[in-house]
């Protein structure tokens, strides 16, 4: 079994987890280079119970951050996903975010701006979502040029400071926020 497939690129394939792609997940939410901008590592019993609740989202909900593999041998690399946020007030209820992650030997290979590109199409044109949003710290340069390649637009009027990031990391707290409507993408993806 590949796990469920959301979407393939010509490189990628979008899916949920399976088994074998629980010692990458563990890597990539415990590697401190991957996690530089989060206040804290997981160890692998928290990987694991992290890995379980979200591909069980991902099978109730058909979103969720989604595993990313390699086409040509389903290797899991890391995840990009859509999820619902949980950050009322800040963010209104309902609100899609789009995220990735990935594991170091895989980065500035374009993978994450593919597979983030196929989940604009999945959210706007499958889930019928109005608005999709994503947010990291103002300095994680990598993660806005992501965003900015898939057509994001920064909105500073709806930065904020991270609520689930403790004053101990006050250099984690302020985060950026790049939005883009199902309208302003179909103007800019043929259709």
């Amino acid at each position: 079994m590949i796990g469920d497939i959301i979407r393939q690129t010509e490189r990628l394939t979008v899916r949920n987890w399976i088994e074998a792609d629980r010692d990458l997940f563990h890597e990539i939410n415990s590697d401190p280079e991957v996690m530089a901008y989060f206040p804290f590592r997981r160890n692998r019993a928290q990987a694991d119970e992290l890995f379980d609740r979200i591909r069980g989202t991902i099978n109730e909900t058909g979103l969720g951050f989604f595993a990313l593999a390699l086409r040509q041998n389903n290797q899991a690399i890391g995840f990009c996903g859509l999820a619902h946020t949980d950050l009322e007030p800040l963010l209104p209820k309902g609100s899609a975010e789009i995220g990735w992650r990935l594991a170091r030997p895989f980065w500035g290979k374009g993978y994450a701006t593919e597979a983030a590109s196929a989940l604009l199409a999945y959210g706007f044109d499958q889930r019928g979502l109005e608005e999709i949003v994503s947010f990291a710290v103002s300095e994680n340069s990598r993660s806005t040029a992501v965003m900015k390649r898939i057509g994001m637009r920064p909105d500073p009027a709806r930065d904020f400071d991270h609520p689930r990031v403790p004053e101990s990391h006050p250099h984690l707290r302020r985060h950026v926020l790049y939005a883009v409507t199902a309208a302003q993408w179909r103007q800019r993806s043929p259709i």
